[in-house]
């Protein structure tokens, strides 16, 4: 119970907001290092606030009196990122006019935060594994040895274990950071802070600019909580301003009104998938996949009834199986029009059983139809049971289920009349 309450102690004097578990985990751990030396890496994407929690250990440190400075690696030349950390000596490279002090240096007692520290070239690299293993460094331009008390926090969005697969990032200095890892988690990991979020900046903005702050009605925020926020925080707190600024007449922003203004996402797999989504109201991993393939092996089904159709009919299937033998690469192995297939691309000749008498050739057709028949009578059981996933998670409201299937709303309604869904839902 005390540690809950000195966890709300630390959300309010750093305006964190949230309460999702991973958040709360994140600040006890920085609770837990704060009071050491140790070197720590915080992870998390961009925009879902490493840097916050790099302030709250500093603040609750006994270096608290010292100097905080944060760097971003990413937005230093390499040129001049050496000089910036470590200092230079006067005449040290052109335009070095006089001898200037290193970050380092100046933050001596004190905590330096080390934003992308993924970005950092592999010789500025080397320095800062010599200033953590025994605090010394060496200005850009001197021999002479410089000592600094420093702690080190760095922060990262990407996977720092594969630059080091790939030789871009010392293995030996990735784990001399990784003393103690704290994982910020992502803005659509967090739940219902999203929400909280929302209000809290589109309270600021009207405190702010003294007007009626904006809401969003129940559909909306269930739009809001699904979406992904590739940029976080910072893409929430942009878009709340956003919405402020342009909504002045209606201040209750309704689901229509949120698509407006939410970017289509890109990249990323739909939100019907998550990995603690495994109940019959959501969606598996499993589900995901027969919908990524359905489409898919339905089309090829199609492809080869058409063509095998055109068989049947054509006078000359001859020059079509040698235009066209490609298509016949996967057709079921066991059956035997797909050996004679397969023999007619290796010999490039044309099968018996296809230049036969027509019903010969008509009853090989006809099997084959009939299992491709049999294939699409499955995948259409598959789709209808996804379908009405999708209807029962969203409480049966249409719009939301067609986002949630990655279809329009006019597909979804063909497809509910096609299975003969209206009546249930």
């Amino acid at each position: 119970m005390e540690k809950n309450s000195e966890i709300t102690s630390v959300k309010q004097r750093f305006g964190i907001i949230g309460n999702s578990p991973l958040l709360n985990h994140a600040i006890k751990v920085a609770l837990q290092v704060a009071q050491t030396d140790m070197t720590v890496l915080i992870t998390g994407e961009s925009g879902s606030g490493k840097e916050s929690f790099s302030k709250i250990i500093h603040n609750l440190s006994p270096r608290k009196h010292g100097q905080f400075i944060a760097v971003n690696c990413g937005a230093i030349p390499e040129g001049t990122i050496d000089s910036e950390l470590f200092g230079h000596e006067k005449g040290s490279f052109t335009g070095a006019h006089d001898a200037r002090r290193g970050y380092f240096e100046v933050t001596n007692g004190g905590t330096i935060f080390l934003d992308e520290i993924g970005e950092m070239p592999l010789s500025t690299q080397a320095r800062l594994l010599r200033v953590l293993e025994n605090g010394e460094f060496l200005r850009v331009g001197s021999s002479k040895v410089q000592k600094t008390d420093v702690r080190v926090v760095a922060a990262t969005n990407v996977n720092l274990m594969r630059k080091v697969e790939t030789s871009k990032f010392r293995e030996d200095l990735y784990y001399r950071l990784n003393t103690v890892p704290i994982f910020v988690p992502p803005l659509r990991e967090r739940g219902m802070d999203i929400d909280l979020l929302f209000r809290k900046f589109a309270s600021d903005f009207a405190e702010k600019y003294r007007v009626k702050p904006i809401t969003l009605n129940e559909e909306a925020k269930a739009i809001l909580l699904k979406y992904r926020f590739p940029g976080n925080i910072r893409q929430l707190k942009n878009l709340v301003d956003q919405i402020s600024v342009l909504s002045s007449e209606n201040k209750i922003i309704t689901a229509e009104d949120l698509e407006h203004y939410l970017p289509v996402e890109r990249g990323n797999l739909p939100m019907l998938y998550r990995k603690d989504q495994e109940s019959t109201d959501g969606f598996s991993e499993r589900d995901l996949l027969y919908k990524v393939l359905f489409d898919m092996k339905k089309d090829m089904s199609e492809l080869k009834k058409l063509v095998l159709n055109m068989l049947k009919e054509t006078h000359e299937p001859e020059e079509l199986l040698k235009d066209h033998k490609e298509l016949f690469n996967d057709m079921d192995k066991h059956s035997h029009a797909s050996h004679l297939l397969l023999d007619a691309k290796k010999e490039d000749t044309v099968p018996e059983i296809l230049i036969s008498s027509p019903s010969e050739k008509e009853e090989e057709v006809e099997d084959i139809i009939h299992e491709a028949a049999e294939d699409d009578l499955s995948l259409d059981k598959k789709e209808k049971e996804l379908i009405v996933k999708a209807l029962r998670k969203n409480n049966n409201k249409r719009k939301y289920a067609a986002q949630d299937l990655g279809i329009s709303e006019r597909t979804l309604y063909r497809k509910i009349k096609h299975y003969d869904l209206e009546d249930n839902y």
